[in-house]
C-alpha cells in the first residue's frame, strides 16, 4: 500500500496537470489529451512509476478522462446548433472500428514505441498548429465513399495510439475539407466520443506492469477523477480568457511548446 505522502503529491500532481489541460483547452481550442498524455507520463516517472507499460497507462487515462470532457462539450455545442450531425453519423462507425484497431495496437506496444509514435504526430500537431492557415484547403466538402472509409478509421487509430480524443485530428481535416470553424470544433468533440467510449472499454480490460495505486486496467482511477474535476473548473477560465484576448500568438507559443515535448519524447524513445 502506497503511503500517505505519497498519495498525496500524485494528488497534487494530477491536479496540477488537470487545471492547466483546462485552461489551454478553453483558451487554445485543442484538446486536452495532447497535453494529458506528456504530463502524466512525467508526473508518474517522478513519482518512481515507469516500466514498459507506462505509456499505455498514460494513453488509456487520457481517454477515459475525454469521453466525459467530450460529452459535455457535444452537449453545449449541439444547444447552440453547431454539430454537423450528418458528418458525425457518416464519419463515426469508421472511427469507432479505427479506435479498436488502435487499443489493439496499443497493448502490443511498449513505452519506447508508443513515445516515439506521439512524438511524431505530436510534430504534426505543433506544425498545425503554428504554421496552418485557415485558408489551406484539400476539398470543397467532407469526403464520403472511398475516401471516408480509408480516412475515418485513421482518425480513430492515429487517435488512440496518442490518446487524444477528436480535436487534433478532426478539426485540421474537417477545416481542409470547407467546414466552418466552429462547426468543426463541435463535430470534432463528437468525434471524441466515438473515439474514446470503445477504447477506455478495451483498456479496462487490459493487463499492464508497475501501474501507479488505484489502476483499473490501464485506467489510473484518481488521475480520472482528479483531472476531470479540474478540467471542468478550469476549461471555462480558458473560454473566458479565448473572448478577453488575441489566442492567436499563444497558439504559436503552445506550438513551440508542444514541439520541444515531442521533441523530448522521441529522444526518450531513443533512449537518450
Amino acid at each position: 500500500m502506497p503511503e500517505t505522502g505519497e498519495l498525496l503529491t500524485m494528488a497534487v500532481l494530477l491536479l496540477a496537470i488537470g487545471g492547466c489541460a483546462g485552461v489551454i483547452a478553453g483558451l487554445l481550442g485543442v484538446g486536452g489529451g495532447i497535453v494529458l498524455v506528456p504530463a502524466f507520463f512525467y508526473a508518474f516517472s517522478a513519482l518512481g512509476y515507469g516500466g514498459p507499460d507506462l505509456m499505455q497507462i498514460c494513453v488509456a487515462t487520457s481517454l477515459a478522462t475525454i469521453i466525459v470532457t467530450s460529452l459535455r462539450s457535444v452537449h453545449a455545442h449541439n444547444r447552440k446548433g453547431a454539430v454537423d450531425w450528418t458528418i458525425l453519423k457518416g464519419w463515426a462507425p469508421g472511427i469507432a472500428i479505427g479506435a479498436v484497431a488502435g487499443v489493439l495496437a496499443v497493448a502490443q506496444l511498449r513505452t519506447p514505441a508508443l513515445q516515439a509514435i506521439f512524438g511524431a504526430l505530436a510534430l504534426v500537431v505543433a506544425f498545425y498548429l503554428g504554421l496552418g492557415r485557415s485558408s489551406w484547403r484539400l476539398g470543397a466538402a467532407m469526403p464520403i465513399g472511398a475516401a471516408r472509409a480509408v480516412l475515418s478509421p485513421l482518425v480513430g487509430f492515429l487517435s488512440v495510439l496518442m490518446g487524444i480524443g477528436g480535436g487534433s485530428f478532426g478539426v485540421p481535416l474537417m477545416s481542409l475539407f470547407n467546414t466552418p470553424i466552429h462547426r468543426a470544433v463541435a463535430t470534432a468533440a463528437g468525434f471524441g466520443v466515438v473515439i474514446a467510449v470503445p477504447s477506455v472499454a478495451g483498456f479496462l480490460i487490459t493487463a499492464v506492469t508497475g501501474a501507479p495505486p488505484l489502476t483499473l486496467g490501464a485506467v489510473n482511477l484518481p488521475a480520472f477523477v482528479l483531472v476531470i474535476t479540474m478540467t471542468l473548473i478550469t476549461t471555462p477560465w480558458g473560454v473566458r480568457l479565448a473572448h478577453a484576448m488575441d489566442p492567436g500568438p499563444l497558439k504559436k507559443v503552445f506550438a513551440a511548446f508542444l514541439a520541444v515535448v515531442a521533441l523530448n519524447m522521441l529522444r526518450k524513445a531513443a533512449g537518450w
